[in-house]
């Protein structure tokens, strides 16, 4: 068994940042704009809220990169994609401080032998038998980010699907007494994401619980969200309340508000041109200079042969 590691022991923010020999697990690379001027130069301002608590004590814990800085804790917990607190990128984290996620439950349930409604601890100690750290670049820009979570597969394996799934669906929480309306946000609530099964099972694709060795903060999808790191970022749902497993392929709230724009898979592809703007280049925040995008966000090794033989042009 794997020596217990404390809290203590997680490498810090500090060390992150000055870390270069991580272990290849992926390259965090350029995501979707919400507009253009997503990709304008940003330097958010610090925020003078508490930091969350640090994650309890693990088994294994380890860092994964092939080396890139990660953006500071300010960056990421600052300007943030959550539609049902802002459309306002810098205006979420302020607004996210009501979200209550005490208590909370996660529905998984549908096409399984065995479903269950985990209460928010429980999942925890799915993190604490198994922690991952892996940079991430996520919402609607570029962004390099430490998460911390754990394999999806261990959650779904736990409810044992049927040999007849297929798709895995996600639903976020909507609470309408402290979260805006869809009217003003522009999109349906509650917000919903799918995935492919063999997508969902894969290694690359995590639970997150926290990032920099810290709780979730509510902005960045607190208490536990997906991430689909070869994937543009609104994939990568936040505070997730039901997971379902379905033999169909699940509707998704950027592809029913906009089809022609969003497709199911969202894989990161340069060449697919958005029809407001090219998706060949992008800005990293923090940075001045654009950057090319790369195919499958820099996951190509790992995942290219999920789509072998598919025309990445049509299932976009």
């Amino acid at each position: 068994m794997p020596e217990k590691i404390k809290t203590s022991e997680i490498t810090d923010e500090a060390t992150y940042l000055n870390r270069r020999n991580f272990i290849k697990a992926g390259i965090a690379a350029g995501s979707l704009a919400a507009t253009t001027s997503a990709f304008r130069f940003f330097s958010p301002a610090g925020s003078n809220a508490p930091q969350p608590p640090e994650l309890a004590e693990v088994k294994r814990s380890g860092p994964s990169s092939d080396g890139l800085t990660p953006n500071t804790w300010e960056e990421i917990t600052n300007y943030n994609n959550y539609y049902e607190f802002s459309t306002s990128k810098s205006a979420v984290a302020a607004k996210a401080e009501a979200l209550v996620t005490r208590p909370w439950t996660v529905e998984v349930g549908g096409m399984v032998q065995k479903p269950k409604t985990f209460d928010i601890d429980e999942l925890l100690k799915f993190d604490q038998e198994e922690r991952i750290y892996r940079f991430r670049c996520v919402e609607a820009w570029s962004m390099v980010i430490p998460w911390v979570g754990f394999p999806l597969k261990k959650l779904i394996d736990s409810v044992e699907p049927l040999g007849s799934a297929r798709y895995v669906a996600f639903q976020t929480k909507y609470d309408p007494i402290r979260m805006q309306s869809s009217f003003s946000a522009g999109i349906d609530f509650p917000y919903v994401e799918g995935l492919r099964l063999d997508e969902a099972i894969h290694p690359l694709t995590i639970l997150a619980t926290g990032l920099y060795g810290k709780q979730m903060p509510n902005q960045n999808g607190a208490p536990i969200r997906l991430v689909v790191p070869w994937k543009y970022g609104f994939k990568s749902i936040k505070s997730i309340v039901k997971i379902m497993l379905t033999d169909r392929e699940p509707p998704t709230t950027w592809n029913q508000a906009s089809p022609e724009e969003y497709g199911f898979y969202s894989n990161v592809n340069p060449d697919v041109k958005h029809p407001r703007w090219s998706q060949a280049s992008e800005r990293r925040i923090g940075e001045i200079g654009m950057r090319p995008t790369m195919p499958f966000n820099g996951y190509v090794d790992e995942v290219a042969s999920l789509y072998s033989g598919m025309d990445l042009k049509k299932y976009f």
